[in-house]
């Protein structure tokens, strides 16, 4: 289990972290949602010791991060990495061998990786020739290529298409099935939503909400519910409590409390039948907008 307790950062007289604390269990994959400047590389590269805290503790199974550890992390920064002159699958097993796989079992690895995430065409290609696509999916390669006991990986579907991503979706639930910690952050939210088990939403260098998905669903959803009867529903506008927010013929999407949800239902069988009547979950889109409520600039991920 990967653990943040109490992380801060200054950049000069910025806060920029400010008591960040969460945990990435082994075996879940964790999503790490934010807008630009929230937090959320800066908060990475304290993981992996490329930058230090001024204040708190990283841990593993509840031991501080040392050097040695931080060697069997997987990390793949927002940023290009990769030798650009480089054939993609020598590239790779370059990476494996520095730490520590044999030329053979490096090549076994770095092959089996080209052909998982789909790149075998492109595997004696130079880096710097391969798609942005292509380049996306060989750094997610290099962050797995050492077999990682845990994964950091910063924007790993930024600029994928639809089936890359499906791709790399399945590698990164592979490895969490091994029993791996998986960290990642993206702007995608429907991505975020689809993949992860669980979410760490981080605003203004703070994290403003943690938890499952259903859990954030529990505590920041609204009441709201879509009833689907054979009977016209605009007597539903006239109902105490009830904010109608969608509304056409016979169906209907309302927000109210639960005593007044089932009243509306009571009545609208009085009425007629009715063939649908569905609380509805919120969106981590929905979720994030009520999350960051009070910062507008951020609302922006959400859309």
């Amino acid at each position: 289990m990967l653990e943040l307790h109490g992380i801060s950062r200054s950049f000069g007289d910025r806060l920029v972290l400010d008591d960040v604390s969460f945990t990435v269990g082994r075996g879940r994959l964790t999503g790490f949602v934010g807008g630009n400047g929230a937090g959320k590389t800066t908060t990475m590269r304290i993981i992996l010791g490329v930058l230090a805290p001024h204040g708190g503790t990283v841990t593993v199974d509840g031991a501080p991060v040392v050097g040695a550890q931080r060697a069997r992390f997987g990390y793949m920064p927002e940023e290009r990495g990769l030798y650009p002159k480089m054939q993609l699958v020598e590239h790779l097993t370059y990476l494996a061998r520095l730490h520590g796989f044999d030329r053979q079992g490096a090549t076994e690895r770095a092959e089996a990786l080209v052909e998982r995430l789909g790149l075998t065409p492109r595997a004696k290609d130079p880096v710097e020739s391969l798609s942005l696509g292509n380049q996306q999916r060989a750094q997610v390669a290099a962050a797995l290529v050492h077999d990682p006991d845990v994964l950091v990986l910063d924007e790993p579907f930024s600029g994928l298409d639809p089936m890359a991503v499906e791709v790399v979706q399945g590698v990164l639930a592979e490895r969490a099935a091994q029993g791996v910690p998986v960290l990642f952050s993206s702007h995608q939210l429907d991505v975020v939503e689809r993949l992860c088990d669980d979410l760490v939403i981080i605003a203004g260098g703070q994290v403003r909400a943690a938890g499952t998905r259903e859990e954030l669903r529990s505590r920041h959803g609204s009441a709201r519910h879509e009833i689907v009867a054979e009977g016209d529903m605009g007597w539903l506008r006239d109902v105490p409590r009830v904010r109608v927010d969608e509304l056409a013929g016979g169906s209907a999407v309302f927000e109210a409390p639960a005593d007044v949800a089932q009243h509306v239902l009571t009545a609208a069988l009085a009425r007629g039948p009715v063939r649908a009547f569905t609380p509805l979950r919120p969106s981590l889109a929905e979720i994030f907008r009520d999350v960051v409520a009070d910062e507008p600039d951020l609302q922006e991920v959400a859309r």
